[in-house]
């Protein structure tokens, strides 16, 4: 046996890219399709907030490990006109990357020279990256290829062979190449969306490595779990993210497969990696994902709208390294494991019934008994302007509500379930990554310090999105601190243990021998 599979480290990074905004996010490439003198791309370039300013802003903070949600509950919302002072972009279990350096790691990301960067620009983000110390001398040589690359060649690349164009504070610096001349599958806009997954994952992968102190050369499996797919015009999500992400990180040992799920795909990869794991198949998995350009400024209009400076600005990457059980680190409980089934159906209810009260029941635990729920984790500066609410409260009030039916709260107790069970949300609404994951850094320090016992992730998704389903999905699964069931079912056999058996046993085995010779 191998006990339950354990929360071994997590890492969370930013890359902020306000110009890949304005030339990359859907709002506002459609905008400039449908509309494009409208008065939202006027105002558009005066919304965009400073490297500076997105360090300083908390919830990022919250994101990198530098701060918790309490203190942004402290604070109060809104949190965009109350910037931090002096703020880190290094933090407890990750980075924020700016815009310039992030381009060059795009590069050392591509293997197929689809990539060309002006020499100028690449010379200074190459001596940036050479001092980050995170990159191998191989992985900076890359912008070498560089040194004769002008202006004028990619703006060519850009107008006469249809590149995705690079801009730098408003200048183009760069540009990706189509990869086929007629596969719309490797056009130049998928191929960008894929390099920017693929290099946001590598950043987390590597902070991974530096942050949780992982040996790549101990990583056996990499799931990989974004909303993108890489393919041709015959298997157009034939993948791998995992395993080309893993080739970059150095992760020399791994095999790796992609898991989709649209906003639930963490959740699935987690209990994939928790199964493996648990089953003995591999000792260390890594579940991880890069972040998303369609979705940058995806909700800029109303925040232009109402003053507000574009918020969603970065692309955002995680990674989890779930391994063996320990003895020590936080256990998942891939046997208290809710889910929403075909039939389950869209009521609210009926979902949190399936995701939360079901498997509880089936353990035999209440509600109350979870210390904390970490469902959507998203951002109410971005969505509550965006007509989209609190989501992280209404996810704790659904709970809440629940709970009061089933006559494990009171209805005037609601308010303080909220406070204690739940958390503010500050993850970036890059589709998958608010879904619940976000809290497993944090959540593995506090159970470690003995302030959280037990907590609850929770995925969820819209699957009809792909236009194949108008079902609902959504998994969760509960998260403990280690109660030493691996070393029980190994019969409490530990190193020292088995020293002093083996002593033992030498000790009679020359008895044996000495009375032999009297």
């Amino acid at each position: 046996m191998n006990g339950y599979a354990v929360l071994k480290g997590a890492s969370y990074t930013l890359a902020v890219t306000p110009d890949m905004v304005i030339h990359n996010g859907t709002t506002q490439t459609t905008e400039m399709i449908v509309n494009p003198e409208s008065e939202y791309l006027k105002e558009l370039p005066s919304h965009l907030r400073s490297f500076e300013d997105a360090v300083n802003y908390m919830p990022n903070q919250v994101y990198i490990g530098n701060e918790k949600p309490q203190k942004m509950a402290e604070v109060g919302f809104p949190w965009y006109d109350k910037l931090m002072d002096g703020a880190s972009k290094d933090g407890k279990y990750g980075e924020i990357m700016p815009e310039d350096e992030f381009y060059g790691l795009i590069q050392i990301c591509d293997v197929f020279d689809l990539v060309k960067l002006e020499k100028g620009f690449a010379a200074d983000v190459k001596a940036k990256l050479d001092a980050h110390h995170m990159f191998t001398d191989e992985h900076v040589a890359i912008l070498d290829k560089n040194s004769e690359t002008t202006q004028e060649e990619i703006a060519a690349l850009v107008n006469d062979e249809h590149a995705e164009p690079l801009y730098f504070n408003n200048v183009l610096v760069g540009a990706v190449k189509r990869a086929h001349d007629v596969d719309v599958n490797l056009s130049a806009h998928v191929m960008l969306e894929n390099l920017v997954t693929k290099a946001s994952n590598v950043l987390s992968l590597l902070n991974l490595v530096k942050k949780a102190g992982v040996n790549p050369a101990d990583i056996d499996y990499v799931v990989d779990c974004c909303e993108e797919a890489c393919g041709d015009m015959n298997q157009r999500g034939g993948g791998n993210f995992a395993k080309a992400a893993a080739e970059v990180a150095g992760f020399v040992n791994a095999t790796g497969s992609d898991v989709r799920g649209f906003c639930a795909g963490p959740a699935h990869a987690m209990l994939h990696a928790a199964a493996l794991v648990k089953a003995g198949t591999f000792k260390n998995v890594v579940v991880t994902a890069g972040g998303c350009t369609a979705k940058l400024g995806m909700n800029g209009k109303d925040h232009v709208k109402k003053g507000l400076p574009i918020l969603e600005d970065a692309i955002a990457g995680f990674s989890v390294l779930v391994s063996a059980d320990d003895g020590v680190s936080p256990q998942i409980r891939t046997d208290i494991v809710g889910r929403h089934t075909v039939g389950t159906g869209s009521a609210p209810q009926n979902v949190i019934s399936s995701l939360v009260t079901n498997p509880l029941d089936e353990a035999g635990l209440k509600i109350v008994d979870i210390d904390k729920y970490s469902p959507e984790m998203q951002n109410p500066d971005i969505t509550k302007p965006a007509g989209a609410g609190d989501v992280p409260e209404a996810n704790y009030k659904m709970i809440a509500a629940l709970g009061v039916k089933r006559g494990e709260l009171q209805r005037n107790e609601i308010a303080d379930f909220v406070k204690e069970h739940g958390m503010t949300g500050w993850a970036p609404t890059q589709g998958h990554i608010p879904s619940g994951v976000p809290y497993l850094g944090l959540l593995r320090d506090e159970i470690l310090s003995g302030e959280t016992k037990r907590a609850m992730i929770i995925g969820k998704g819209s699957l009809f999105l792909g236009r194949m389903t108008n079902l609902f999905d959504g998994v969760s699964f509960v998260v403990q601190a280690n109660d030493g069931s691996a070393s029980e079912e190994n019969g409490g056999v530990d190193e020292s243990k088995v020293k002093a058996m083996i002593g033992q046993a030498m000790r009679a085995f020359a008895e044996g021998l000495m009375g032999e010779e009297e």
